[in-house]
C-alpha cells in the first residue's frame, strides 16, 4: 500500500518532540527558534524534530 502525502503530511509535517519528557507538539519552527514554545507537560524550551520513518 502507497504511502499517501496527505496522511505524511499531518503525522510528520510541524511536529517536534521535547527534548526532556518526549511531548508532540504540532508547531511553526519559526516560534520555537525564537523560543516563545515551551512544553505542556514540563515547562522546558528545547524541542527536536520528529524522524520521518
Amino acid at each position: 500500500m502507497a504511502k499517501l502525502q496527505a496522511a505524511h503530511n499531518r503525522m510528520f509535517h510541524n511536529v517536534f518532540l521535547c527534548k526532556n519528557c518526549g511531548a508532540k507538539r504540532k508547531i511553526d519552527p519559526k516560534k520555537i527558534l525564537e523560543g516563545k514554545i515551551s512544553c505542556r507537560k514540563c515547562g522546558k524550551k528545547k524541542f527536536r524534530a520528529m524522524k520521518k520513518k
